[in-house]
């Protein structure tokens, strides 16, 4: 049941970068059937950033709708959830605090645990609201997720930011009720210091994330959650689109339920749209497919959705939460797809090379191209710091 003093998400909006690479033009470079990408993965084309893009101009283009909308006055914390970060010290979020011209009286954090730290942050958003409810916090997800050339994860790569703005009273969502929690010591994702792409266990990865999708809901129904019924949708967490309609279907069994194709679909469908055409974005990833959630599914007002978290290594966590009336006129559904469809397509070329690129790591000097779209860019490196601009 809702508390009584409700707390959620007030305002939600999200960036990806300035180029994108299509899977049919993947598959034609790799000589492989591009049905692989499009039925098999669920994905159509991975987003891909700029040479002056990063985890900081994703976040800053990201959250500047929602200060330009609410005002900064009322934020007092910023929490920046990333697995992609730029320095072991410094939390990327005081480059985005400085982007965006906050306020000198706010916290500011990093928060990591793979692919799960977002819903951490949200997490850590609420308590903080709750303590007290006339303040606004800015939790950011960002993260460019990278994998080696010509290796199986490839095609599902991606980036992007969602940056949320928590609240009393929100608009949009209200979280509600137990969350049901798991954790497991399982090395099926992981990225050594040393190593600028992921390593992963492919099978492993998809067995512990159904496991917790399980483990999770067990946990939530034990701490007196609502039954699956009672929900319209879930949306997941989605490193490749068919992983989340193969954890709904582990869902609806475990419960008994339905799980032919048409009631996958119904549920699940909706919630899709924008991450099989950005890729996987870790941190961001979930609430891509919450926003695509809110913008098409109709019957939303007042209904209930889940929302389940799954970051490798392993820890997971699902939610409830109830949509509020009238969140349709406070959507951005339109800036959303200006920012997915006005990328630039790319050739595999140019994608390998973009790739392939990397910054200094001797601390001398060096000017980034200007290749960004976006409002914000990674302008240079002088004396091993970063230097950001506005674009």
């Amino acid at each position: 049941m809702p508390s009584e003093l409700a707390v959620g998400i007030h305002d939600l909006s999200f960036r990806t970068t300035s180029f994108v690479l299509h899977h049919s033009e993947l598959a034609r470079h790799n000589g492989t059937d591009v049905a692989k990408y499009h039925k098999g993965l669920g994905q159509r084309s991975m987003s891909v950033p700029a040479a002056d893009e990063d985890i900081v101009t994703m976040a800053a283009a990201a959250a500047l709708p929602l200060v330009r909308r609410h005002g900064p006055d009322r934020i007092r914390t910023v929490v920046l959830a990333t697995e992609s970060s730029v320095d072991q010290s410094k939390a990327a979020g005081i480059y985005v605090h400085s982007l965006l011209g906050l306020p000198p009286h706010i916290r500011v954090v990093e928060v990591k645990q793979a692919c799960y730290g977002a819903t951490a942050a949200l997490q850590f958003a609420a308590g903080l609201v709750h303590q007290d409810p006339t303040q606004h916090v800015l939790v950011i997800a960002s993260d460019v997720s990278r994998y080696d050339l010509d290796s199986p994860g490839e095609a599902t790569q991606g980036a992007a930011a969602a940056a949320m703005l928590v609240s009393a009273d929100p608009a949009l969502l209200e979280l509600s009720g137990p969350s049901g929690l798991y954790t497991a010591d399982v090395m099926d994702f992981w990225r050594p210091n040393y190593r600028a792409t992921a390593l992963v266990d492919g099978k492993k990865s998809v067995t512990a994330y159904l496991d917790a999708v399980e483990n999770t809901w067990r946990d939530y129904r034990q701490r007196g959650g609502l039954p699956l019924e009672e929900f319209r949708s879930v949306c997941y967490h989605q490193p490749y689109t068919r992983l989340a309609f193969k954890a709904h279907r582990a869902l609806l069994e475990a419960c008994g339920a339905r799980a032919d194709e048409e009631t996958l679909h119904h549920a699940l469908a909706p919630t899709t749209g924008y991450n099989e055409v950005v890729g996987n974005s870790y941190t961001a990833s979930l609430y891509l497919a919450l926003t695509a959630a809110l913008e098409n599914c109709r019957d939303l007002e007042g209904r209930t959705v889940g929302l389940f978290s799954y970051g490798s290594g392993s820890v997971a966590e699902f939610i409830a939460a109830q949509v509020r009336p009238g969140y349709r006129s406070h959507l951005r559904a339109d800036e959303h797809q200006e920012a997915v469809n006005t990328r630039q397509a790319v050739d595999c070329e140019t994608y390998r090379a973009l790739h392939r690129h990397a910054l200094p790591t001797d601390g001398r000097s060096y000017e980034l191209p200007h290749q960004t779209r976006g409002p914000f860019r990674l302008a240079a490196l002088r004396d091993h710091q970063r230097i950001y601009e506005a674009a």
